[in-house]
Protein backbone atom coordinates (compact mmCIF):
# COMPACT_ATOMS: atom_id res chain seq x y z
CA UNK A 1 0.00 0.00 0.00
CA UNK A 2 1.77 3.17 -1.23
CA UNK A 3 0.28 5.24 1.05
CA UNK A 4 -1.64 4.68 4.65
CA UNK A 5 -5.66 4.50 4.60
CA UNK A 6 -7.38 7.26 6.32
CA UNK A 7 -10.27 4.64 7.64
CA UNK A 8 -9.23 1.10 8.56
CA UNK A 9 -12.28 -1.36 9.67
CA UNK A 10 -11.56 -4.21 11.58
CA UNK A 11 -13.28 -7.39 13.13
CA UNK A 12 -16.09 -7.80 10.40
CA UNK A 13 -17.47 -10.31 8.66
CA UNK A 14 -16.94 -8.78 4.98
CA UNK A 15 -19.61 -9.17 2.43
CA UNK A 16 -18.73 -8.27 -0.89
CA UNK A 17 -22.05 -9.05 -0.96
CA UNK A 18 -21.11 -13.04 -0.91
CA UNK A 19 -19.71 -13.68 2.39
CA UNK A 20 -15.41 -13.66 2.49
CA UNK A 21 -12.81 -14.91 5.19
CA UNK A 22 -11.79 -10.94 5.21
CA UNK A 23 -12.06 -8.91 8.54
CA UNK A 24 -10.46 -5.98 7.52
CA UNK A 25 -11.55 -2.95 5.15
CA UNK A 26 -8.57 -0.22 4.06
CA UNK A 27 -10.10 3.20 2.50
CA UNK A 28 -8.38 6.08 1.20
CA UNK A 29 -9.41 9.40 -0.63
CA UNK A 30 -13.53 7.57 -0.83
CA UNK A 31 -12.66 4.73 -2.28
CA UNK A 32 -11.60 0.89 -0.97
CA UNK A 33 -7.90 0.28 -1.34
CA UNK A 34 -7.12 -3.29 0.26
CA UNK A 35 -9.14 -6.17 2.36
CA UNK A 36 -7.50 -8.23 4.43
CA UNK A 37 -7.20 -9.29 7.87
CA UNK A 38 -7.14 -7.42 11.33
CA UNK A 39 -3.22 -8.29 11.39
CA UNK A 40 -2.82 -6.82 7.18
CA UNK A 41 -4.53 -3.97 8.97
CA UNK A 42 -2.26 -3.67 11.72
CA UNK A 43 0.30 -2.91 8.88
CA UNK A 44 -1.85 -0.93 6.84
CA UNK A 45 -2.44 2.45 9.55
CA UNK A 46 -0.69 5.20 9.65
CA UNK A 47 -0.30 8.58 11.87
CA UNK A 48 -3.40 9.61 10.46
CA UNK A 49 -5.62 6.89 10.01
CA UNK A 50 -8.83 6.20 11.62
CA UNK A 51 -9.00 2.30 12.91
CA UNK A 52 -13.08 1.41 13.67
CA UNK A 53 -13.80 -1.67 15.69
CA UNK A 54 -16.92 -2.98 14.41
CA UNK A 55 -16.98 -5.87 16.71
CA UNK A 56 -18.08 -8.87 14.58
CA UNK A 57 -20.51 -6.92 12.46
CA UNK A 58 -21.22 -7.74 9.15
CA UNK A 59 -19.70 -5.02 6.69
CA UNK A 60 -21.44 -5.30 3.64
CA UNK A 61 -21.24 -2.77 -0.20
CA UNK A 62 -23.40 0.36 0.94
CA UNK A 63 -26.95 0.19 0.60
CA UNK A 64 -28.72 2.19 -1.83
CA UNK A 65 -32.35 3.41 -2.04
CA UNK A 66 -32.94 2.79 -6.24
CA UNK A 67 -35.44 4.73 -5.84
CA UNK A 68 -36.43 7.74 -3.64
CA UNK A 69 -37.35 11.81 -3.68
CA UNK A 70 -35.62 12.94 -0.65
CA UNK A 71 -35.78 16.67 -1.84
CA UNK A 72 -38.93 16.87 -3.72
CA UNK A 73 -40.32 14.16 -0.92
CA UNK A 74 -40.21 17.22 1.77
CA UNK A 75 -42.65 19.35 -0.13
CA UNK A 76 -45.11 16.13 -0.54
CA UNK A 77 -44.77 15.01 3.26
CA UNK A 78 -45.64 18.81 4.14
CA UNK A 79 -48.23 18.81 6.72
CA UNK A 80 -50.25 16.19 8.96
CA UNK A 81 -49.03 12.79 8.45
CA UNK A 82 -52.48 11.06 7.52
CA UNK A 83 -50.63 7.58 7.12
CA UNK A 84 -52.47 6.21 10.36
CA UNK A 85 -56.25 7.30 9.04
CA UNK A 86 -58.25 4.14 8.43
CA UNK A 87 -61.85 5.66 7.82
CA UNK A 88 -63.50 8.79 7.07
CA UNK A 89 -64.15 9.51 10.51
CA UNK A 90 -60.74 9.03 11.95
CA UNK A 91 -59.93 11.80 8.80
CA UNK A 92 -61.76 14.37 9.83
CA UNK A 93 -60.87 14.35 12.99
CA UNK A 94 -56.87 14.57 12.16
CA UNK A 95 -58.27 17.48 10.17
CA UNK A 96 -59.72 19.15 12.65
CA UNK A 97 -56.79 18.50 14.97
CA UNK A 98 -54.29 20.16 12.38
CA UNK A 99 -52.21 22.84 12.98
CA UNK A 100 -52.66 25.20 10.35
CA UNK A 101 -49.56 26.73 8.26
CA UNK A 102 -50.61 30.09 7.57
CA UNK A 103 -54.06 29.65 7.49
CA UNK A 104 -53.78 26.17 5.48
CA UNK A 105 -54.28 22.48 6.30
CA UNK A 106 -51.72 20.20 4.66
CA UNK A 107 -51.80 16.46 4.98
CA UNK A 108 -49.84 13.73 3.18
CA UNK A 109 -49.80 9.86 2.91
CA UNK A 110 -53.79 9.26 2.74
CA UNK A 111 -54.60 6.13 1.99
CA UNK A 112 -57.20 5.89 -0.87
CA UNK A 113 -58.94 3.08 0.80
CA UNK A 114 -59.66 5.20 3.32
CA UNK A 115 -62.84 6.11 0.89
CA UNK A 116 -64.05 2.68 1.59
CA UNK A 117 -64.65 2.90 -2.27
CA UNK A 118 -66.42 5.99 -2.35
CA UNK A 119 -65.32 9.10 -4.70
CA UNK A 120 -62.88 11.08 -3.23
CA UNK A 121 -64.67 14.73 -2.48
CA UNK A 122 -63.81 17.52 -0.91
CA UNK A 123 -67.67 17.45 0.88
CA UNK A 124 -66.11 14.62 2.89
CA UNK A 125 -64.11 16.81 4.99
CA UNK A 126 -65.64 20.30 4.75
CA UNK A 127 -67.34 20.32 8.16
CA UNK A 128 -63.95 19.45 9.79
CA UNK A 129 -61.94 22.33 8.12
CA UNK A 130 -64.16 25.68 9.23
CA UNK A 131 -63.86 26.90 5.89
CA UNK A 132 -59.72 26.94 5.89
CA UNK A 133 -58.10 25.66 2.64
CA UNK A 134 -56.79 22.69 2.88
CA UNK A 135 -54.44 20.35 0.61
CA UNK A 136 -54.48 16.87 1.29
CA UNK A 137 -51.94 14.46 -0.78
CA UNK A 138 -52.49 11.05 -0.99
CA UNK A 139 -50.29 8.38 -0.50
CA UNK A 140 -49.26 7.37 -4.11
CA UNK A 141 -48.01 11.28 -4.50
CA UNK A 142 -49.92 10.95 -7.80
CA UNK A 143 -53.20 12.84 -6.40
CA UNK A 144 -54.74 15.24 -3.79
CA UNK A 145 -57.89 16.60 -2.61
CA UNK A 146 -58.36 20.14 -2.10
CA UNK A 147 -61.12 21.73 -0.54
CA UNK A 148 -63.52 23.84 -1.62
CA UNK A 149 -61.38 27.00 -0.35
CA UNK A 150 -58.38 25.64 -1.68
CA UNK A 151 -59.79 25.10 -5.16
CA UNK A 152 -60.85 29.30 -5.06
CA UNK A 153 -58.08 30.41 -4.03
CA UNK A 154 -55.97 28.45 -7.03
CA UNK A 155 -59.04 29.57 -9.32
CA UNK A 156 -59.98 26.32 -10.29
CA UNK A 157 -63.18 26.13 -11.15
CA UNK A 158 -63.68 23.72 -13.90
CA UNK A 159 -62.49 20.72 -15.86
CA UNK A 160 -58.91 22.10 -18.09
CA UNK A 161 -57.08 20.11 -20.71
CA UNK A 162 -53.23 18.86 -19.85
CA UNK A 163 -50.53 18.20 -22.15
CA UNK A 164 -50.34 14.70 -20.06
CA UNK A 165 -52.58 12.50 -18.93
CA UNK A 166 -54.11 14.28 -15.75
CA UNK A 167 -57.54 15.41 -14.49
CA UNK A 168 -59.64 17.75 -12.31
CA UNK A 169 -62.21 15.53 -11.53
CA UNK A 170 -65.76 16.74 -11.70
CA UNK A 171 -69.27 16.24 -10.61
CA UNK A 172 -71.93 15.72 -13.51
CA UNK A 173 -72.44 19.41 -13.48
CA UNK A 174 -68.53 20.37 -14.32
CA UNK A 175 -67.89 21.79 -10.62
CA UNK A 176 -65.02 20.45 -9.27
CA UNK A 177 -64.84 17.72 -6.50
CA UNK A 178 -61.62 18.27 -5.26
CA UNK A 179 -59.97 15.04 -6.40
CA UNK A 180 -56.81 16.50 -8.29
CA UNK A 181 -55.45 13.34 -10.31
CA UNK A 182 -51.26 13.89 -11.43
CA UNK A 183 -49.21 16.13 -11.76
CA UNK A 184 -50.56 19.00 -14.00
CA UNK A 185 -53.57 18.82 -11.83
CA UNK A 186 -51.57 18.94 -8.49
CA UNK A 187 -49.28 21.47 -10.13
CA UNK A 188 -52.32 24.15 -10.00
CA UNK A 189 -52.49 24.34 -6.45
CA UNK A 190 -48.28 25.63 -6.17
CA UNK A 191 -48.32 28.99 -6.20
CA UNK A 192 -51.02 29.44 -3.66
CA UNK A 193 -49.85 27.04 -0.60
CA UNK A 194 -47.45 28.16 2.02
CA UNK A 195 -43.69 27.89 1.03
CA UNK A 196 -40.71 26.86 2.93
CA UNK A 197 -38.02 29.03 3.26
CA UNK A 198 -34.63 28.05 1.48
CA UNK A 199 -32.56 27.72 5.09
CA UNK A 200 -35.30 25.43 6.10
CA UNK A 201 -35.31 22.76 3.11
CA UNK A 202 -31.71 22.90 3.12
CA UNK A 203 -31.68 22.20 7.54
CA UNK A 204 -34.71 19.71 7.04
CA UNK A 205 -33.12 18.29 3.96
CA UNK A 206 -29.54 17.64 5.57
CA UNK A 207 -31.32 16.03 9.00
CA UNK A 208 -33.54 13.67 6.36
CA UNK A 209 -30.19 12.25 5.14
CA UNK A 210 -28.55 11.89 7.92
CA UNK A 211 -31.69 9.73 9.25
CA UNK A 212 -31.70 7.70 6.12
CA UNK A 213 -27.98 7.07 7.02
CA UNK A 214 -28.93 6.16 9.98
CA UNK A 215 -31.28 3.12 8.68
CA UNK A 216 -28.17 1.76 6.44
CA UNK A 217 -28.46 3.72 3.23
CA UNK A 218 -25.45 5.49 1.86
CA UNK A 219 -27.00 6.23 -1.10
CA UNK A 220 -30.73 7.48 -3.60
CA UNK A 221 -31.29 7.05 -6.98
CA UNK A 222 -33.48 10.33 -6.54
CA UNK A 223 -36.31 10.18 -9.44
CA UNK A 224 -36.59 14.07 -9.76
CA UNK A 225 -34.67 17.21 -9.89
CA UNK A 226 -36.65 18.67 -7.26
CA UNK A 227 -36.64 21.98 -8.88
CA UNK A 228 -34.70 24.34 -10.71
CA UNK A 229 -32.70 25.49 -7.49
CA UNK A 230 -31.55 21.90 -6.07
CA UNK A 231 -28.32 21.78 -7.87
CA UNK A 232 -27.72 25.08 -6.17
CA UNK A 233 -28.89 23.60 -2.66
CA UNK A 234 -26.69 20.40 -2.76
CA UNK A 235 -23.79 22.46 -3.35
CA UNK A 236 -24.50 24.69 -1.24
CA UNK A 237 -24.72 22.02 1.59
CA UNK A 238 -21.45 20.11 0.31
CA UNK A 239 -19.56 24.36 0.43
CA UNK A 240 -20.26 23.82 4.28
CA UNK A 241 -19.30 20.16 4.46
CA UNK A 242 -20.82 16.78 3.21
CA UNK A 243 -24.16 15.57 2.20
CA UNK A 244 -24.79 12.70 4.54
CA UNK A 245 -25.82 10.19 1.51
CA UNK A 246 -24.62 10.52 -2.61
CA UNK A 247 -27.37 11.10 -4.48
CA UNK A 248 -28.02 10.67 -8.31
CA UNK A 249 -30.80 12.51 -9.55
CA UNK A 250 -32.52 11.73 -12.60
CA UNK A 251 -34.48 14.87 -13.43
CA UNK A 252 -38.32 14.59 -15.74
CA UNK A 253 -38.98 14.81 -19.24
CA UNK A 254 -42.99 15.47 -19.75
CA UNK A 255 -45.37 15.09 -22.60
CA UNK A 256 -44.20 17.93 -24.89
CA UNK A 257 -40.91 18.32 -24.64
CA UNK A 258 -39.42 18.88 -28.37
CA UNK A 259 -35.84 18.74 -29.01
CA UNK A 260 -34.40 21.92 -27.10
CA UNK A 261 -35.70 20.58 -23.81
CA UNK A 262 -34.23 17.12 -24.56
CA UNK A 263 -31.05 18.52 -25.38
CA UNK A 264 -31.27 20.93 -21.95
CA UNK A 265 -31.51 17.43 -20.62
CA UNK A 266 -28.51 15.51 -22.12
CA UNK A 267 -26.63 19.26 -20.43
CA UNK A 268 -27.91 18.74 -17.11
CA UNK A 269 -25.72 15.78 -17.22
CA UNK A 270 -22.80 17.30 -16.61
CA UNK A 271 -24.03 18.71 -13.10
CA UNK A 272 -22.28 17.58 -9.92
CA UNK A 273 -21.05 18.14 -6.40
CA UNK A 274 -18.67 15.56 -4.49
CA UNK A 275 -21.17 13.16 -3.68
CA UNK A 276 -24.61 13.93 -5.90
CA UNK A 277 -24.32 14.23 -9.65
CA UNK A 278 -27.23 14.17 -12.40
CA UNK A 279 -27.56 10.80 -14.02
CA UNK A 280 -30.85 9.60 -16.21
CA UNK A 281 -33.59 11.22 -17.13
CA UNK A 282 -37.54 10.00 -15.42
CA UNK A 283 -40.59 9.42 -17.55
CA UNK A 284 -43.90 8.48 -16.97
CA UNK A 285 -45.78 6.30 -18.72
CA UNK A 286 -48.74 5.95 -16.41
CA UNK A 287 -49.82 7.21 -12.91
CA UNK A 288 -51.10 4.70 -10.11
CA UNK A 289 -54.09 1.62 -9.87
CA UNK A 290 -55.62 3.32 -7.27
CA UNK A 291 -56.24 6.59 -9.03
CA UNK A 292 -57.53 5.02 -12.16
CA UNK A 293 -54.08 6.59 -14.34
CA UNK A 294 -52.39 3.18 -14.84
CA UNK A 295 -52.07 1.98 -18.45
CA UNK A 296 -53.91 -1.32 -18.38
CA UNK A 297 -54.09 -3.84 -21.24
CA UNK A 298 -58.19 -3.64 -20.42
CA UNK A 299 -59.77 -1.43 -18.37
CA UNK A 300 -60.16 -1.50 -14.39
CA UNK A 301 -63.29 -2.47 -12.37
CA UNK A 302 -64.62 1.40 -12.89
CA UNK A 303 -63.61 1.70 -17.54
CA UNK A 304 -60.62 3.18 -16.41
CA UNK A 305 -56.74 2.74 -16.76
CA UNK A 306 -56.89 2.49 -21.05
CA UNK A 307 -54.91 6.17 -21.60
CA UNK A 308 -51.19 6.34 -21.75
CA UNK A 309 -49.82 9.52 -19.55
CA UNK A 310 -48.23 10.52 -22.67
CA UNK A 311 -50.90 11.04 -25.24
CA UNK A 312 -49.35 10.10 -28.18
CA UNK A 313 -46.85 6.65 -26.73
CA UNK A 314 -45.23 7.20 -29.95
CA UNK A 315 -43.83 10.50 -28.88
CA UNK A 316 -42.53 8.90 -25.52
CA UNK A 317 -40.39 6.14 -27.73
CA UNK A 318 -39.01 9.11 -29.96
CA UNK A 319 -37.57 10.92 -27.09
CA UNK A 320 -36.07 7.97 -25.13
CA UNK A 321 -34.21 6.97 -28.83
CA UNK A 322 -33.02 10.34 -28.47
CA UNK A 323 -31.62 10.36 -25.01
CA UNK A 324 -30.11 6.78 -25.79
CA UNK A 325 -28.20 8.28 -28.90
CA UNK A 326 -26.56 10.77 -26.68
CA UNK A 327 -25.65 8.46 -24.22
CA UNK A 328 -28.35 9.02 -21.73
CA UNK A 329 -29.87 6.23 -19.80
CA UNK A 330 -33.53 6.43 -19.18
CA UNK A 331 -36.18 5.15 -15.88
CA UNK A 332 -39.59 5.01 -16.93
CA UNK A 333 -42.44 4.93 -14.11
CA UNK A 334 -44.75 2.03 -15.19
CA UNK A 335 -46.74 0.34 -13.55
CA UNK A 336 -49.64 -0.78 -15.62
CA UNK A 337 -49.43 -4.44 -17.67
CA UNK A 338 -49.78 -1.79 -21.08
CA UNK A 339 -47.26 0.50 -20.04
CA UNK A 340 -44.47 -2.16 -18.89
CA UNK A 341 -44.85 -3.56 -22.42
CA UNK A 342 -44.73 -0.23 -24.03
CA UNK A 343 -41.32 0.77 -22.85
CA UNK A 344 -40.34 -2.81 -23.33
CA UNK A 345 -41.03 -2.29 -26.99
CA UNK A 346 -39.37 1.22 -26.96
CA UNK A 347 -36.36 -0.69 -25.43
CA UNK A 348 -36.28 -3.72 -28.21
CA UNK A 349 -36.41 -1.12 -30.76
CA UNK A 350 -33.51 0.35 -30.21
CA UNK A 351 -31.60 -3.02 -30.26
CA UNK A 352 -28.35 -2.86 -31.98
CA UNK A 353 -28.16 0.93 -31.15
CA UNK A 354 -24.74 0.44 -28.30
CA UNK A 355 -25.90 2.65 -25.42
CA UNK A 356 -26.73 2.71 -21.58
CA UNK A 357 -28.58 0.70 -19.64
CA UNK A 358 -32.39 1.53 -19.45
CA UNK A 359 -34.72 1.04 -16.16
CA UNK A 360 -38.63 0.34 -15.23
CA UNK A 361 -39.83 1.61 -12.00
CA UNK A 362 -42.77 0.18 -9.88
CA UNK A 363 -44.00 -2.75 -12.33
CA UNK A 364 -46.93 -3.39 -10.17
CA UNK A 365 -48.50 -5.98 -12.60
CA UNK A 366 -47.23 -7.60 -15.02
CA UNK A 367 -47.86 -10.83 -17.26
CA UNK A 368 -45.73 -14.16 -17.74
CA UNK A 369 -45.08 -13.04 -21.22
CA UNK A 370 -42.93 -9.86 -20.15
CA UNK A 371 -41.11 -11.54 -17.24
CA UNK A 372 -38.18 -12.20 -19.85
CA UNK A 373 -38.19 -9.68 -21.85
CA UNK A 374 -36.13 -7.55 -18.66
CA UNK A 375 -33.12 -10.25 -18.87
CA UNK A 376 -32.93 -10.41 -22.46
CA UNK A 377 -33.25 -6.41 -23.36
CA UNK A 378 -31.10 -5.94 -20.58
CA UNK A 379 -33.93 -3.38 -18.49
CA UNK A 380 -33.65 -3.49 -15.45
CA UNK A 381 -36.34 -3.60 -12.71
CA UNK A 382 -36.81 -1.05 -10.08
CA UNK A 383 -39.46 -2.16 -7.35
CA UNK A 384 -40.28 -0.83 -4.05
CA UNK A 385 -41.39 -4.26 -2.14
CA UNK A 386 -42.83 -2.05 1.15
CA UNK A 387 -45.72 -0.65 -1.51
CA UNK A 388 -47.22 -4.23 -1.14
CA UNK A 389 -48.65 -2.74 2.55
CA UNK A 390 -51.04 -0.92 1.04
CA UNK A 391 -52.60 -3.76 -0.29
CA UNK A 392 -54.39 -6.49 1.29
CA UNK A 393 -54.27 -10.19 1.12
CA UNK A 394 -57.58 -10.40 1.03
CA UNK A 395 -58.40 -8.67 -1.81
CA UNK A 396 -60.38 -5.82 -0.87
CA UNK A 397 -58.42 -2.90 -1.44
CA UNK A 398 -58.63 -0.52 -4.48
CA UNK A 399 -55.67 -1.63 -5.70
CA UNK A 400 -56.94 -5.31 -5.79
CA UNK A 401 -60.51 -4.32 -6.89
CA UNK A 402 -59.53 -2.21 -9.32
CA UNK A 403 -57.46 -4.62 -11.13
CA UNK A 404 -59.50 -7.90 -10.58
CA UNK A 405 -58.25 -11.21 -9.43
CA UNK A 406 -56.27 -12.08 -12.69
CA UNK A 407 -54.23 -8.85 -12.56
CA UNK A 408 -53.95 -8.39 -8.52
CA UNK A 409 -52.55 -12.52 -8.99
CA UNK A 410 -49.48 -10.90 -10.44
CA UNK A 411 -48.85 -8.16 -7.72
CA UNK A 412 -45.02 -6.85 -7.30
CA UNK A 413 -43.63 -10.01 -8.73
CA UNK A 414 -40.01 -9.68 -7.53
CA UNK A 415 -38.56 -12.86 -7.12
CA UNK A 416 -40.38 -13.91 -10.79
CA UNK A 417 -38.25 -11.52 -12.36
CA UNK A 418 -35.19 -12.39 -10.46
CA UNK A 419 -35.80 -15.99 -11.32
CA UNK A 420 -35.92 -15.09 -14.70
CA UNK A 421 -33.02 -13.52 -15.13
CA UNK A 422 -33.19 -9.67 -14.60
CA UNK A 423 -31.37 -6.76 -12.90
CA UNK A 424 -33.60 -6.11 -9.87
CA UNK A 425 -32.43 -3.10 -8.13
CA UNK A 426 -34.72 -2.35 -4.80
CA UNK A 427 -35.84 1.16 -3.43
CA UNK A 428 -38.48 2.55 -1.05
CA UNK A 429 -40.05 5.65 -2.85
CA UNK A 430 -39.97 7.51 0.17
CA UNK A 431 -42.67 9.35 0.92
CA UNK A 432 -44.54 7.29 -0.65
CA UNK A 433 -43.26 4.48 2.02
CA UNK A 434 -40.59 4.73 4.77
CA UNK A 435 -36.89 5.16 3.73
CA UNK A 436 -35.42 2.50 6.17
CA UNK A 437 -33.43 0.79 4.35
CA UNK A 438 -34.10 -2.54 6.54
CA UNK A 439 -38.05 -1.91 5.99
CA UNK A 440 -37.16 -2.17 2.05
CA UNK A 441 -34.55 -5.82 2.55
CA UNK A 442 -37.65 -7.52 5.12
CA UNK A 443 -40.49 -6.85 2.82
CA UNK A 444 -38.54 -8.17 -0.09
CA UNK A 445 -37.83 -11.47 1.65
CA UNK A 446 -41.69 -11.35 2.77
CA UNK A 447 -43.88 -9.43 0.97
CA UNK A 448 -47.27 -8.36 1.88
CA UNK A 449 -50.85 -7.86 1.63
CA UNK A 450 -51.60 -9.02 -2.25
CA UNK A 451 -48.13 -10.03 -2.96
CA UNK A 452 -48.00 -12.36 -0.08
CA UNK A 453 -49.14 -15.30 -1.90
CA UNK A 454 -46.03 -14.88 -3.76
CA UNK A 455 -42.59 -16.30 -2.80
CA UNK A 456 -40.15 -13.40 -1.55
CA UNK A 457 -36.70 -13.10 -2.29
CA UNK A 458 -33.46 -14.44 -0.72
CA UNK A 459 -31.37 -12.41 1.87
CA UNK A 460 -29.27 -12.06 -0.08
CA UNK A 461 -30.95 -11.52 -3.10
CA UNK A 462 -32.80 -8.67 -0.98
CA UNK A 463 -28.98 -7.29 0.39
CA UNK A 464 -28.18 -7.70 -3.68
CA UNK A 465 -30.80 -5.43 -4.78
CA UNK A 466 -29.78 -2.38 -3.01
CA UNK A 467 -26.11 -3.01 -3.86
CA UNK A 468 -24.73 -4.95 -6.91
CA UNK A 469 -28.38 -4.55 -8.58
CA UNK A 470 -29.04 -0.77 -7.89
CA UNK A 471 -25.32 -0.25 -9.32
CA UNK A 472 -26.10 -2.20 -12.20
CA UNK A 473 -29.31 -0.31 -12.70
CA UNK A 474 -27.47 3.06 -12.76
CA UNK A 475 -24.96 1.62 -14.68
CA UNK A 476 -22.12 2.19 -12.22
CA UNK A 477 -21.55 -1.74 -11.73
CA UNK A 478 -17.65 -1.15 -12.50
CA UNK A 479 -17.43 1.18 -9.44
CA UNK A 480 -20.20 1.16 -6.95
CA UNK A 481 -22.08 -2.02 -4.77
CA UNK A 482 -19.05 -4.08 -4.42
CA UNK A 483 -16.84 -3.84 -1.87
CA UNK A 484 -13.22 -4.49 -3.81
CA UNK A 485 -10.28 -2.46 -4.20
CA UNK A 486 -10.78 0.60 -6.32
CA UNK A 487 -14.83 0.99 -5.39
CA UNK A 488 -16.42 3.49 -3.94
CA UNK A 489 -16.07 3.35 -0.05
CA UNK A 490 -19.57 3.22 0.64
CA UNK A 491 -20.44 0.47 3.47
CA UNK A 492 -22.64 -0.40 5.85
CA UNK A 493 -22.45 -2.20 9.13
CA UNK A 494 -25.20 -4.77 10.89
CA UNK A 495 -25.01 -6.25 14.10
CA UNK A 496 -26.96 -9.13 11.94
CA UNK A 497 -25.93 -10.93 8.76
CA UNK A 498 -29.02 -9.18 6.54
CA UNK A 499 -28.16 -12.30 3.73
CA UNK A 500 -28.45 -14.92 6.54
CA UNK A 501 -31.17 -13.28 9.77
CA UNK A 502 -35.06 -13.48 9.07
CA UNK A 503 -37.01 -10.80 7.85
CA UNK A 504 -38.18 -9.89 11.28
CA UNK A 505 -34.69 -9.91 12.69
CA UNK A 506 -33.35 -8.05 9.70
CA UNK A 507 -36.44 -5.26 9.36
CA UNK A 508 -34.90 -3.92 13.18
CA UNK A 509 -31.40 -5.02 13.36
CA UNK A 510 -28.78 -2.70 14.47
CA UNK A 511 -26.72 -0.17 11.96
CA UNK A 512 -23.37 -0.04 13.73
CA UNK A 513 -21.83 2.02 11.04
CA UNK A 514 -22.49 3.46 7.58
CA UNK A 515 -19.53 5.47 5.42
CA UNK A 516 -20.44 7.46 2.22
CA UNK A 517 -17.75 8.19 -0.09
CA UNK A 518 -15.57 7.12 2.54
CA UNK A 519 -16.54 9.49 5.32
CA UNK A 520 -18.36 8.07 8.71
CA UNK A 521 -21.83 9.06 8.46
CA UNK A 522 -23.88 7.24 11.03
CA UNK A 523 -22.07 5.01 14.03
CA UNK A 524 -23.75 3.77 17.26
Amino acid sequence: MSAAPDLVLVDARVRTPDLTAHTAVAVRDGRITALGDDTDARAWRGPGTEVVDLGGATLTPGLTDAHSHPVWGLEMSAGTDLSAVTDLDGLRAALRDAVRQDGWVLGHALDHNVFAGRSVHHELIEDALGGAPAFLRLYDGHSALASAAALKAAGIDGPRAFAQRSEIVCDADGRPTGHLNEHAAMDLMTSVLPARPYAERRDRLVELLSAMAATGLTGAHVMDLGGHDVPGLLTAIEADGDLPLRLRLAPWCMPGAGPEELDELVRLQERGGRLWRVGGVKFFMDGTVEGGTAWLEHADCHGQGTDAFWPDPAAYSAAVRRLHHAGVGTATHAIGDAAVRHVLDTVAALAGAPGPRHRIEHIETVPDDQLGRFAALDVAASMQPPHTAYTRADRTDEWSRRLGDERAARAWRCRDLRDAGATLALGSDWPIAHYDARQVLATAQVPRGAASVRPGLTGLMALEGMTTHAALAAGEERIAGRIAPGYRADLTAFAVDPAEAGADETATAPVRLTVSGGRITFRS
